[in-house]
């Protein structure tokens, strides 16, 4: 019934052992070669991945030192432009102040000029009032 051959016994012993060892040669062998490369390479990323971070961390912290600079310069330039604005209407409103009150003087010096004008003439003409009233009177 079921005879062992020891020849082909032998003989399938050793197509496995060359396979095995054809296989080891060619397949596991490159494999392992290139999961070993992925894992050094992931691990190259992670630590490439961990450098960006702190450059990131660095250029973020460099940034925010500009942006409060620019802040702090745009404040100082905004203090100038509104000390200057001030200091101009300041300027302006004194001119006119000054204008104002050149023209009040001049106007309170004609406005004196014809009330002296007016009490003149009252004065001419007072006599001719006096008559004119007592005339009224005479008359009632």
């Amino acid at each position: 019934m079921l005879d062992i051959s020891p020849m082909l016994l032998g003989s399938t012993l050793i197509v496995f052992l060359v396979l095995i060892a054809l296989l080891n040669s060619l397949l596991y062998k490159p494999l392992f070669s290139y999961m070993e490369k992925r894992d050094a390479d992931i691990k190259k990323d992670l630590d490439q991945v961990g450098n960006n971070d702190s450059e990131i961390a660095a250029f973020h912290a460099k940034a925010e030192k500009i942006m409060s600079d620019a802040k702090l310069e745009a404040a100082a330039l905004r203090e100038k432009v509104i000390a200057e604005a001030k200091a101009l209407a300041n300027s302006k409103i004194e001119t006119k102040r000054a204008e104002l009150a050149l023209e009040y003087t001049k106007f309170q010096d004609e406005l004196s000029e014809e009330r002296a004008r007016l009490i003149a003439a009252l004065q001419n003409e007072a006599p001719a009032f006096q008559s004119a009233v007592s005339a009224k009177l005479s008359q009632i």
